[in-house]
Parts: C-alpha cells; sequence; structure tokens
C-alpha cells in the first residue's frame, strides 16, 4: 500500500536523478551495474570503456547506464560525441539512513568490540 500523497515518482526515484532509496537499491540488485560502478568509481570512464568490460550488447550497457543515471548513482558528461560516466558516491547516502534507521546500533557495538579487543597501552612492563 503507498503512503496517502507520495507520487510514482517518488516512489520509484523520480526522474530527475534523485537518490531515493528504492531507486539505488534496486538499481544495485543487478550485479552487472555494481561492477559498472566499480570501474567508474576512481574516474570518468567512456560509456565505450564501460561496455569492453563486459560481454553483452551496447545497447544493454546503455540502458544499464540510464538506470544508474535514473538512480542518481552516476554523473553523465558529455565530451564531444562521448558520454563520460563518474560515480555519485552522495547517491548512497539515503540507503545508509534507512539502514541506520533499521539497524540502530550496529556501528556501536561494532566500536565497542573494536575497543574491548584493543590491546591497552602504557600499561607496566611496557618500554
Amino acid at each position: 500500500m503507498r503512503a496517502a500523497g507520495a507520487s510514482a515518482s517518488d516512489r520509484f526515484g523520480g526522474t530527475d536523478g534523485a537518490s531515493a532509496p528504492d531507486a539505488v537499491l534496486r538499481a544495485l540488485a543487478d550485479p552487472q551495474r555494481r561492477q559498472m560502478l566499480r570501474l567508474v568509481r576512481g574516474s570518468e570512464l567512456a560509456a565505450g570503456q564501460i561496455a569492453s568490460h563486459f560481454d553483452i550488447t551496447q545497447q544493454a550497457v546503455s540502458h544499464h547506464l540510464h538506470v544508474l543515471q535514473r538512480a542518481g548513482l552516476v554523473h553523465e558528461r558529455r565530451e564531444g560525441t562521448r558520454h563520460l560516466y563518474a560515480l555519485r558516491p552522495e547517491a548512497l547516502d539515503p540507503v545508509r539512513l534507512v539502514l541506520a534507521d533499521l539497524w540502530p546500533d550496529a556501528l556501536d557495538r561494532l566500536k565497542q568490540a573494536v575497543e574491548n579487543n584493543r590491546k591497552p597501552t602504557g600499561t607496566a612492563g611496557s618500554p
């Protein structure tokens, strides 16, 4: 059941590249799209360079890049006839917020576990 007042574009990440959690999670669900994100996380790559890493058609690569762009996960920049893509890591923030809301004490427990396993410094017999 959809929330009152929520439009289809709100529920599905909009058409303006908004990085709503649902759109981001759907985009991340595909292993080829996750690999594309890994490829562009360090620098911009042209669509053809991205396509060279996959055994799929250029049309399929374009579709995957379009899904990533609509979810807000990549930024497209045109340089002449080339389409360059780069990761937008801030697009993952809504997913982080959802996970933090569902699992609020996870980081505190991790911090406590790390601190409990840390060797004390400055104890007797230390150099």
